[in-house]
């Protein structure tokens, strides 16, 4: 396996290359949801550096309801429009925040995380869920994240079986 420990700026798009491989690997003939997302979220925990917590909420009942993830103990439920994860559910755009202590209705499940990406899962051009990606550090995530993290999302898209969702 690629070792993951040291990314630089130099690296990480062939980080995300491998990443992606990985992730392709490990979906390959699953459609749980469930299964699909723990296993995500497990390798993503386990590959990214300075990250405190990896995870996913799903939408259900008109609301953003906890899902398998890595870290400590999150917010259960979150209302669309609130907080980080809640702003990218309703826009349904990514969201990279170099700072949640300055980002409005930030609600702080962990106070020790400083920054965050939450990139939202599709279904039908419907929002289904989110991951939901914290760092200690102030603006960890940068535009190559971003990218490498949303081919990885769409990736996870394209395998989940929605009946699975019910």
């Amino acid at each position: 396996m690629f070792e993951f420990s040291e990314i630089s700026a130099e690296n990480r798009e062939y980080f995300y290359q491998e990443l992606y491989h990985y992730a392709e690997t490990m979906m390959s003939g699953e459609t749980d949801i469930i299964a699909l997302t723990a296993n995500m979220s497990s390798l993503i925990w386990h590959t990214l550096p300075d990250i405190n917590w990896v995870g996913f909420y799903f939408f259900k009942k008109g609301e953003l309801v906890l899902g398998p993830f890595q870290g400590k103990p999150a917010c259960v439920r979150i209302a669309p429009g609130q907080g980080v994860c809640g702003m990218a559910f309703s826009s349904r755009k990514t969201l990279r925040v170099d700072d949640v202590h300055t980002f409005p209705g930030h609600i702080a499940c962990d106070p020790e995380s400083h920054s965050e990406i939450v990139i939202p899962v599709l279904n039908n051009n419907d929002v289904i869920a989110v991951l939901d990606i914290d760092s200690p550090l102030m603006s960890r995530f940068t535009q190559a994240d971003q990218i490498g993290l949303e081919k990885i999302v769409r990736l996870l898209e394209k395998n989940i079986s929605y009946s699975s969702l019910s």
